[in-house]
């Protein structure tokens, strides 16, 4: 009796130890999730004004044709998939989904781009084609970064190395709903625009020169604003995977406590009846 009440105690001596550990990791994904929101709300209107921007000059010069250096894709080279994942676990089904929805979506010739630690671990283990493993992780991902990834994929794209661009990554909701989702970078369709945009605009540039100009900045702020989004939906999917951590832990604890004050009230009701049995025998 006294070795199952130790047992019993010992483990939930661990369980509250590990109780503390996912409290603090729901409070510091707390304090970094206000901190990502923030980034999302700043970012999102940049993020519109981009594509509509990108949008007039495809309207202006009619770079969605297939004449266009930008606007047709090539289906006899790879496609190329950007993937932004996390940079660790412990977060729900944050990664797995990612992974889940590039799977539903890549084809069978298809080249892969991840950003994030998760992404490249997933990627290298099943030994599939990567064209970069220079960005780890996604918290070191910033407007000078994403700049530089987007004029490599920029030149990748118009150099023939992959016909499509693909940018797979998580849309942050709410703190508690975060969608994997994906965006098609390249090559423009004007199905992607707004329809409304205006094109009787004049422009004094060739077209191709102005695309060649506006495109690295466009897909870079693309890039960088799906990292705020993959950034607030990890913060947020931690979160939520800690407090249900603490809620699962709570229950353990509880259901241990009844199981321990059972085994305490047994043992004391043998000591009573041997008390009473041996005094009984003296009389």
């Amino acid at each position: 009796m006294g070795a199952g009440m130790n047992t019993v105690k010992a483990r939930m001596k661990s369980v509250q130890s590990t109780m503390q550990i996912t409290k603090a990791m729901e409070l510091v994904a707390s304090s970094k999730l206000r901190k990502a929101k923030e980034k999302v709300e700043a970012t999102r209107p940049y993020h519109d004004a981009l594509h509509d921007a990108v949008g007039t000059i495809c309207a202006m010069c009619e770079a969605a044709d297939s004449s266009s250096l930008f606007g047709s894709k090539n289906g006899s080279l790879p496609s190329l998939y950007i993937v932004i994942a996390g940079d660790r676990g412990l977060a729900g089904g944050y990664n797995s989904n990612v992974f889940r929805h590039t799977r539903a979506i890549a084809d069978e010739n298809a080249l892969y781009l991840p950003i994030g630690k998760k992404a490249l671990e997933h990627y290298k283990y099943r030994n599939l084609p990567i064209f970069s493993d220079r960005y780890t992780y996604v918290s070191d991902m910033g407007v000078g970064e994403s700049l530089e990834l987007a004029s490599e994929i920029t030149k990748g794209f118009t150099d023939g190395v992959f016909g499509s661009v693909v940018l797979v990554y998580t849309r942050f909701t709410s703190m508690l709903s975060q969608n994997a989702t994906s965006e098609t970078v390249l090559p423009f369709s004007k199905e992607n625009f707004n329809k409304n945009t205006p094109n009787d605009l004049i422009i004094e540039s060739e077209p191709e020169e102005i695309l060649l100009k506006v495109v690295p900045q466009y897909i870079g702020g693309i890039i960088y604003s799906a990292v705020c989004e993959a950034l607030a939906s990890e913060s947020g999917s931690r979160r939520s995977a800690m407090n249900s951590a603490n809620k699962n832990a709570e229950e353990i604890i509880s259901s241990l406590t009844l199981k321990y004050n059972r085994a305490r009230q047994a043992q004391i009701t043998q000591e009573i009846t041997e008390i009473v049995s041996g005094a009984e025998a003296l009389q």
